[in-house]
C-alpha cells in the first residue's frame, strides 16, 4: 500500500512539475488570429444570410487563400467564427481552429456548411467587437496578429456605443475590419453610406480597411479579398472598393434612429 500512494506522488510530482506544466499548455504560434464576426439581424434577409455563409465558405475553399496562409512568416492561421445581432445575441458557430494547410481551410469550410444559421433582434456591432475580444483572450495562439473581423447590413442600435468597443480593442492591440453590406436601398432601420459609417465608427488599427458589398455576385470575391488582406497583411490594391465621397459618419446614427422608430 505504501508502494503504491509512493508511486503515485512520484507520478504527481512530475505531472505537476512547472516546466512540464508549461510545455503541456504552451500556446500554438500562429500569424493571425482571425475572429469571424457575422451578422444576422432580421434586417437580413434569408438569401443574404446564405449568400454571406456562403462567401466564407467559398473564400476557405480557394487555392488563394490557402497559398495565402502557406506564405506567411510561420504558415498557420487561427480562426473562428461566430453570428451576431443584439447585445445578448452572440453565437460561436466554429470554435478555434488552427489552419495549416489546404486540408484543414476545406474541413473549416465543410463545418461552415453544415451548421444551421441563426437570426436575431436588434444590431450590436458593440456587443459583436467585446465578444471578438474575448474570444481573442481566450484562444490558446501565440498570434503575431489579432484581428476582428466584422460583417454586417446596419448600424449599431443596441448595446454601447460602437466607439467605445473600438477603442478598447485597438488600446489592445488588436485591428478591426469592416464588410458592410449594402444591397438595399437605406430604410426603416438602415443609413445612407454604411461603409463610410464602418471606416469612421467601427474599423481600428494600422491598415484598417473596409470592404463593401453592394451586389450579391460580389460576396464571394469580397469576402476572399478581405480575408486575403488580412491573412498576408497586404496592402490596399484596387480590387477594394472605396467608400463613396461624403461627409464625416455620425456614430450614433443607429441609435438615434432607433429612437426616433420607437417614438422615445
Amino acid at each position: 500500500m505504501r508502494r503504491w500512494l509512493y508511486g503515485l506522488l512520484c507520478l504527481a510530482a512530475v505531472l505537476w512539475h512547472p516546466a512540464l506544466l508549461r510545455a503541456q499548455t504552451a500556446p500554438e504560434e500562429v500569424d493571425v488570429a482571425l475572429v469571424l464576426a457575422v451578422d444576422v439581424s432580421y434586417s437580413m434577409d434569408l438569401d443574404e444570410l446564405a449568400l454571406q455563409r456562403n462567401g466564407y465558405i467559398e473564400a476557405f475553399r480557394s487555392r488563394q487563400l490557402h497559398d495565402a496562409i502557406g506564405k506567411g512568416a510561420i504558415g498557420k492561421i487561427a480562426v473562428t467564427y461566430f453570428e451576431w445581432a443584439g447585445g445578448s445575441f452572440q453565437y460561436v458557430v466554429r470554435p478555434w481552429k488552427v489552419i495549416d494547410g489546404p486540408a484543414a481551410a476545406v474541413a473549416f469550410a465543410e463545418e461552415l456548411g453544415e451548421a444551421p444559421t441563426r437570426r436575431g433582434r436588434r444590431t450590436s456591432i458593440s456587443a459583436a467587437i467585446d465578444f471578438g475580444v474575448q474570444l481573442l483572450e481566450q484562444s490558446n495562439v501565440a498570434a503575431m496578429r489579432r484581428v476582428i473581423d466584422v460583417s454586417g447590413d446596419g448600424a449599431n442600435n443596441d448595446g454601447r456605443p460602437v466607439t467605445a468597443a473600438r477603442d478598447d480593442a485597438g488600446a489592445k492591440g488588436i485591428a478591426i475590419n469592416g464588410l458592410p453590406v449594402m444591397l438595399k436601398q437605406a430604410s426603416y432601420f438602415d443609413i445612407d453610406n454604411l461603409d463610410g459609417y464602418y471606416s469612421d465608427c467601427v474599423i481600428t488599427g494600422p491598415g484598417a480597411f473596409v470592404v463593401p458589398i453592394r451586389d450579391k455576385s460580389q460576396f464571394v470575391e469580397a469576402t476572399k479579398t478581405k480575408l486575403l488582406r488580412e491573412i498576408a497583411e497586404a496592402p490596399a490594391d484596387a480590387t477594394l472598393q472605396k467608400a463613396q465621397a461624403r461627409s464625416t459618419a455620425n456614430c450614433l446614427a443607429g441609435e438615434r434612429q432607433w429612437r426616433d422608430r420607437m417614438g422615445n
